[in-house]
């Protein structure tokens, strides 16, 4: 038995180091480049890179090597746009960066100096105001095949282009002179206002994979569906068409009752993709049906809604599926790209995808079979009181990996540094109904949830280093309450008419920190290996109440974005942001309003191996997004957005490096 684990594993380590070698570029001199081809460094979405150039001697003296001015700003105070703030990640390959912008315009740039080589600019904002979160984009994608060299984008407003990759023009012969309409030739005619992309397309093989930004808050029947497509990466022509919410005669369609998949949309694809480039496979992140908080006109388990799907990427045929919340009620819509992984579980090589969750679970699957790694077990869960709504009397619920962050509220959950903070939490909570996860939305006073509807995880997605098999997920620790009630605009008995995220009337949080954290994940083993606070936190209004607080950091309950590399872990954390414009009781307002307040804003760098913090750079603003690296003539940068929206800073980009 012993010589066959050893055989075992020696197997294994070689088929890691290949996969490792198929998904990123391992530089064999100092002065060979090292490209971040894809949204998050790779196909297989594992943000990770395996430059060493930064490293934990070097980390702390980390500088502005370059910083550029978001071609949108002279644009947005012309037009006096309302725009999120800047949320994309950049892309490096073939020696040039391209980025978006909040706008759509797509920029390749200098990757050692941030000088413009050229841009392209769709002019989304002239067809009106974007869907869902407004003027707010988050990435490119590459595609080369012989001599041809593509950019692709996805917009707002619902097109998809080509450009050339050298110099920024259309290619003539995609679509129509460069562009697909996608909101054209899907399985219900829909209208451009309620349909768009905000993430990057996702290129497998010689297919491009699109999917879909659609609006969650208009409570009608016939919102525009979520079907994924794949395009002819050369040609734009349409290949193949995957039904999220099924029709007549395809699989799922049984979990639809009655007439309900002909009125029901949404069950999108919004957040990015990855793909199993050998294997031929993409794997989808499928979002929540219409009405997230009520489905008492969906009867049923309303696949493919909040489930992993695995298609065949150049038919668009299913692999497999796997639903990760039935019958949804609580927005828990999977929020980022399912990472693709090779592991050594029990000394046998699997091929494993894993999708992290608003609901603070990372649920792990064999990524060809789509059978899960350890046992998962349908829970009995609480049922609704709403007259209507039907339950499903079970979720799925992994036992490895353990949650990552706090599911479920009860009062040895709250906040407890004094009686009196103890107190004012429980008067809080007493008015609401709350409990266990999958706890249903009610009316009345309404329910708190916990993860709320911005996580657990959330768009942020998490990072793997292949080299360790550890997975880190960043989380946010924040109770949210929703209220159902009638409502006279929406086409459905109930809907959410109140939502928000609780704090006692002090403004004081409810829960016990942390309230932002990462957790390392072994996921050879499904066991946890550290977590580690990130944020100050609201350590200052605490104390400032009575509490004697324990040293080190208590976390802000905001977006943490990761990178990994053999040594290293960065992090950076969302600013303090509300948003008003688009409202329940508003539901045709033109324009969201964000104001955002810089917090603390750094670059993190931490011992990946014990989340300790090694460095801690200051920077002009909270970035939004998912930062990126790559190496060029012998140096290696970290680049991030930082600004934009209602923040105090244009929006742009910043380049770290270290001296030779």
């Amino acid at each position: 038995m012993n010589s066959l684990s050893q055989i075992q594993k020696k197997y294994f380590y070689i088929v890691a180091l290949l996969f490792l070698t198929s998904i990123t570029p391992r530089p064999t001199t100092p002065t060979q480049e090292t490209a971040w081809p894809s949204y998050a460094s790779d196909a297989a979405a594992t943000k990770f890179s395996p430059l060493t150039l930064i490293n934990k001697s070097n980390a702390p003296h980390l500088k502005l090597a370059w910083q550029w001015d978001s071609i949108d700003n002279p644009i947005i105070k012309s037009q006096c746009l309302d725009t999120a703030y800047y949320e994309a990640t950049p892309i490096m390959v073939n020696s040039v960066l391209y980025t978006s912008t909040s706008l759509n315009q797509v920029v390749a740039l200098d990757p050692k100096t941030g000088k413009k080589l050229w841009s392209y600019d769709p002019e989304t904002y002239k067809n009106g105001y974007p869907p869902n979160s407004g003027f707010v984009h988050r990435g490119v994608a590459y595609w080369n095949k012989a001599k041809e060299k593509y950019i692709f984008i996805g917009t707002n407003d619902g097109y998809l282009i080509a450009l050339n990759a050298d110099t920024g023009t259309p290619i003539k012969k995609f679509g129509d002179n460069g562009k697909v309409d996608l909101t054209q030739q899907l399985s219900r005619e829909v209208t451009r206002d309620k349909y768009g992309v905000t993430s990057p397309p996702l290129v497998c093989k010689d297919t491009i994979i699109v999917g879909s930004s659609i609006p969650d808050f208009f409570y009608r029947f016939g919102m525009p569906p979520g079907d994924v497509r794949g395009f002819d990466a050369s040609t734009g022509k349409l290949k193949w068409t995957f039904h999220t919410i099924p029709q007549i005669g395809e699989t799922g369609i049984e979990t639809w009752v009655g007439d309900s998949y002909k009125n029901f949309g949404n069950t999108n694809v919004w957040a990015p993709m990855s793909a199993d480039l050998k294997l031929g496979a993409v794997y989808l992140p499928v979002s929540t049906p219409s009405n997230d908080y009520f489905g008492g006109e969906r009867q049923g388990n309303n696949l493919f809604a909040e489930s992993l799907v695995s298609l065949n990427c150049e038919t668009g045929e299913r692999n497999w599926h796997y639903q990760l919340v039935h019958h949804g009620l609580w927005d828990y819509d999977n929020p980022a790209a399912p990472i693709l992984m090779d592991l050594n579980i029990h000394g046998v090589p699997v091929k494993a995808v894993v999708q992290v969750t608003k609901q603070a679970f990372a649920y792990v699957f064999d990524r060809v079979t789509g059978k899960p790694i350890w046992p998962m077990n349908e829970i009995s869960v609480p049922q609704s009181s709403v007259d209507g709504e039907y339950t499903s009397p079970t979720q799925p619920m992994p036992t490895k990996p353990l949650a990552f962050d706090r599911q479920g509220l009860s009062d040895s959950d709250l906040i407890d540094f004094t009686p009196e903070l103890k107190t004012a939490a429980k008067k809080t909570i007493s008015q609401y109904t709350y409990g266990p996860l999958f706890t249903p939305p009610s009316t009345g006073t309404g329910t708190i949830n916990l993860p709320g509807n911005v996580g657990g995880a959330s768009w942020a997605g998490a990072a793997f280093n292949p080299l360790t098999a550890k997975l880190y997920v960043p989380s946010v620790t924040n109770p949210h309450a929703v209220t159902l009630g009638h409502l006279p605009f929406s086409d459905f008995k109930f809907a959410s008419n109140s939502s928000k995220y609780l704090t006692t009337p002090d403004g004081l949080p409810l829960t016990k920190p942390p309230y932002g954290r990462i957790t390392a994940i072994d996921m050879n083993t499904g066991d946890q290996s550290w977590m580690v606070p990130i944020g100050t936190g609201p350590r200052e209004l605490l104390e400032s109440k009575g509490a004697t607080l324990p040293p080190g950091d208590l976390g802000w309950p905001r977006r943490t974005h990761v990178l990994i590399t053999p040594n290293l872990l960065f992090a950076v954390q969302s600013g303090y942001f509300e948003i008003t414009g688009v409202h329940i009781r508003n539901l045709f307002a033109n324009s969201v309003k964000i104001k955002a307040t810089n917090d603390d804003p750094a670059l993190r760098v931490l011992d990946p191996d014990t989340g300790e913090q090694i460095a801690k750079i200051s920077m002009p603003a909270n970035s939004y997004a998912a930062p990126m690296t790559y190496s060029i003539d012998s140096k290696q940068y970290v680049v991030m957005a930082i600004g934009g929206g209602g923040t105090n800073l244009d929006a742009g980009l910043i380049a770290l490096s270290v001296d030779k």
